[in-house]
């Protein structure tokens, strides 16, 4: 039997229009500091503080409890991590472990239009056309990779 396979798409625009109507992830960094809240450091995630501001206690607490990992915020946001700290550069291996764990929470939570920014491609200096193969293997069709 041949299967067919569904790309992801890849789209421009505002991260933001999609809110209330996708699930919308941002990319962050998985430090913690000393009083148990994430390390925001900028882009997306730190946009996201205008819509969540308890956001880095929220991430904070789950990033100490589950590790660095893909986590289902809540109110459609979904944390992606690209690098240990906000200090240090995306890692390529963080970012394809970070796919599989979005895909795996997406096919759990029937997540039907999920929107991504370009994982490491903007503050993080990444070039696109090295991390779009990592995200083809694991995203489909629901898959939206945005960019401005």
């Amino acid at each position: 039997m041949k299967t067919t396979r569904h790309d992801m798409h890849e789209i421009t625009g505002n991260i933001w229009d999609f809110l209330g109507r996708a699930t919308i992830v941002i990319t962050t960094n998985c430090g913690v500091d000393r009083r148990g809240r994430a390390v925001i450091g900028r882009g997306c995630a730190r946009q996201a503080l205008a819509y969540y501001p308890d956001l880095a206690e929220h991430l904070g607490r789950l990033l100490q409890q589950g590790g660095a990992r893909v986590h289902d915020l809540g109110n459609g946001l979904v944390s992606f991590p690209v690098e240990d700290t906000a200090w240090s550069l995306p890692d390529l291996s963080l970012i394809r472990k970070s796919a599989q764990q979005l895909r795996e929470l997406a096919d759990e939570k029937r997540w039907t239009k999920i929107i991504v920014p370009r994982p490491g491609c903007g503050g993080g200096g990444l070039d696109w056309h090295i991390v779009r193969p990592i995200l083809q293997e694991n995203f489909d069709e629901r898959f939206h990779v945005i960019s401005m």
